[in-house]
């Protein structure tokens, strides 16, 4: 009796050889008792989570930036009241839009405007300087009735960069301009031009010089380029002012109809590479805001942020998970990101006022109002407790 031919054997083995078993592990939330605030994780522990907000019927926050805050015995009483009236007023200008029943993207821009124009903070006018003495700055702002964004990065000559976003958004059918592109298109679209002198400040200048003299000792020990092994520059009053309001600024807000927005803007790092990119412009990672889960603006090492999709995860744990925004946002900020190898902060907001700021770096700078006008504003790192 003739064999039959084994071809038929060739496909029936390629099938069986593509099939493969895919296992998803998903990750614990972050349970815990109401109210239960978690302490400070020992070393090599992962925190536990957070269960409650840090307030509730907030309708409009902001942050000036995740470093080391502010030091109380470092930190004059003027110097104290010049921050604290600089979160409150940005607080102020974007209230002040919400109760006329404007928007809540109107309201996040009116907010970010008043902290690029103050330079106390690095975005706009009290930007930081790159590596080659210039400046380039970062914005982006996001809508979450429906997801329409608009970001600028490496802008050089418009006095406000998230002015230069909004016109993105509204005014393009792009949602990132970069570099003189964004600058051209805000001028044609009327937005207030500067030269570069206009960024500069006293203590950005001096934590440049800082920043190039740590550089230059490090090269000279051999370091690595940044590695801030040497105490006296660190030390130094040009590189505390750099670090009092080292990263970014922000505002989340939600407005009558329950609309969320967020935006971000930021003059970057000290000494960055001309060019560099960070979390602030790029929609999910800096900024992001979705109707029925969270309006999220963060801070903090920026390419750490961008690695984890800081903002888009924190809505995503939310819509996909059912957590709620004050678990949400720790499960990113304080248990996954420093994984990557940097900190940083979040201001989060739900659609309900539940509000929270996390972060894993010594302090953050943020401040909110809630619904009845009352308006808080937290510098200090005794304030803000790292890992809550």
């Amino acid at each position: 009796m003739p064999r039959r031919p084994l071809t038929w054997l060739i496909p029936a083995l390629a099938t069986a050889a593509a099939v493969t078993v895919t296992v998803v592990v998903v990750p614990q939330g972050g349970g815990g008792a109401p109210d239960d605030r978690p302490a400070p994780a020992a070393h090599g522990e992962r925190p536990a989570g957070k269960a409650e907000p840090d307030a509730r019927d907030v309708v409009l926050a902001v942050h000036g930036g995740a470093g080391t805050a502010l030091d109380r015995d470092k930190t004059s009483p003027e110097r104290e009241k010049a921050y604290r009236d600089g979160l409150a007023g940005a607080l102020r200008a974007g209230r002040k839009v919400l109760d006329k029943g404007g928007s809540s993207i109107d309201a996040v821009q009116a907010a970010v405007v008043k902290l690029e124009d103050n330079p106390l903070f690095n975005a706009g006018k009290g930007a930081v300087f790159t590596a080659d003495a210039g400046h380039e700055l970062d914005a982006s702002i996001m809508r979450g009735s429906d997801l329409k964004a608009g970001a600028v990065a490496g802008v050089k000559s418009l006095r406000n960069p998230i002015a230069g976003a909004r016109a993105v958004l509204d005014k393009s059918p792009h949602v990132l301009l970069a570099g003189e592109g964004a600058d051209d298109f805000g001028a044609r679209h009327g937005l207030k031009t500067v030269t570069q002198d206009y960024y500069w400040t006293q203590a950005r200048w001096d934590a440049l010089m800082a920043a190039k003299e740590q550089e230059k000792g490090d090269r000279g020990r051999g370091g690595g380029k940044g590695v801030p092994d040497g105490r006296k520059a660190a030390d130094s009053p040009a590189a505390l002012a750099d670090a009092q309001s080292k990263g970014t600024v922000g505002a989340v807000a939600v407005d009558r109809k329950r609309d969320l927005a967020a935006a971000t803007s930021t003059g970057g790092m000290t000494n960055k590479l001309p060019g560099r990119v960070g979390d602030s412009p790029l929609i999910g990672s800096g900024t992001y805001a979705k109707n029925g889960t969270v309006a999220a603006s963060a801070t903090g090492a920026g390419e750490v942020f961008i690695r984890g999709a800081a903002t888009s995860t924190i809505s995503n744990l939310m819509e996909f998970k059912g957590a709620g925004v004050a678990s949400a946002a720790y499960e990113v900020i304080v248990k996954r990101l420093p994984g990557l190898g940097g900190d940083g902060g979040v201001i989060a907001l739900a659609p309900d006022g539940a509000f929270d700021a996390p972060h894993s770096s010594p302090g953050m700078l943020h401040g909110y109002v809630t619904k009845d006008g009352k308006i808080v504003t937290k510098i200090f790192p005794d304030e803000t407790p790292p890992n809550s």
